[in-house]
């Protein structure tokens, strides 16, 4: 009973936006119910056309889809470093992983500006990419790690009397082998890029036709006025597809995150 309540109370206030993207305006705060008598769809196609909702759509899975390929390949193969091989200062290594969870992002954003503009990427949306796929990861490292670290040596031995070497190694053996571990690291790092608010924000300042859904929001927010229904309903657009992933993946990021922990 009591973790129903707690479901109800966690759940809530998703429940109550949409609803609220279904409202009018002045039913939004007026009427505290998720319930309205009458549906209003038009606000998702005035946040989908007028507030260009659909061409940040477009821009966001293009930063998040490239930006996992990146990001879960990086990881993938620390991991399997730190998981599978001896080296000097390896615990210092992963103290350092560790210690940067407390590196908040404002920090470091700086840095990484500076980085995609020498490179000649600013302002566009491979910069963005690249700048989402920055950053040490450490959840998913260490979660590489440990699965790696459990998985029997005999399978490095056999496919090195095979002739295969560190690389081939890695994607023709192990990284089979950690297919719920990768689960955990793409819904990570789809939830960190498709949410991601701040470096969006900076990176696009000039060009508001590279937006994300997170920044695009704004356009709601007006000096006298918030179109609250549309920005519910823009919220909802963009909450879907993280719905939609984690309900495909949950089995795997439940294997993942229990087979990279246990003893």
């Amino acid at each position: 009973m009591l973790l129903l309540v707690i479901c109800l109370v966690w759940v809530y206030p998703l429940v109550w936006m949409v609803g609220a993207s279904l409202k009018s305006n002045a039913e939004v705060f007026a009427n505290p119910s998720p319930l309205t008598p009458v549906l209003h769809l038009e606000n998702y196609v005035r946040a989908w056309n007028d507030a260009r909702m659909g061409e940040y759509f477009l821009n966001t899975v293009f930063v998040t889809g490239v930006s996992i390929v990146i990001t879960v390949t990086a990881v993938a193969m620390m991991g399997y470093v730190l998981g599978r091989y001896k080296f000097p200062g390896k615990p210092i290594v992963i103290a350092l992983f560790a210690i940067v969870i407390f590196l908040p992002e404002g920090y470091t954003i700086i840095p990484v500006v500076d980085l995609i503009n020498k490179l000649g990427l600013g302002g566009s949306l491979w910069g963005l990419t690249l700048a989402e796929s920055g950053g040490a990861h450490v959840v998913s490292t260490l979660l590489f790690a440990g699965y790696f670290s459990r998985l029997p040596k005999e399978l490095e031995e056999a496919a090195a009397i095979d002739g295969a070497g560190f690389l081939r190694t890695f994607y023709r053996v192990y990284l089979p082998l950690a297919k719920p571990v990768v689960a955990v690291a793409v819904i990570l790092q789809f939830m960190h890029a498709w949410n991601d608010f701040l470096l969006p924000l900076v990176l696009t300042l000039t060009r508001p036709e590279l937006r994300t859904l997170s920044v695009g929001m704004y356009a709601f927010q007006g000096e006298e006025f918030t179109d609250w229904s549309g920005m519910m309903a823009s919220a909802t657009i963009g909450l879907l597809p993280i719905v939609l992933l984690f309900l495909f993946l949950q089995r795997y990021f439940v294997e993942g995150v229990a087979g990279a922990v246990k003893e």
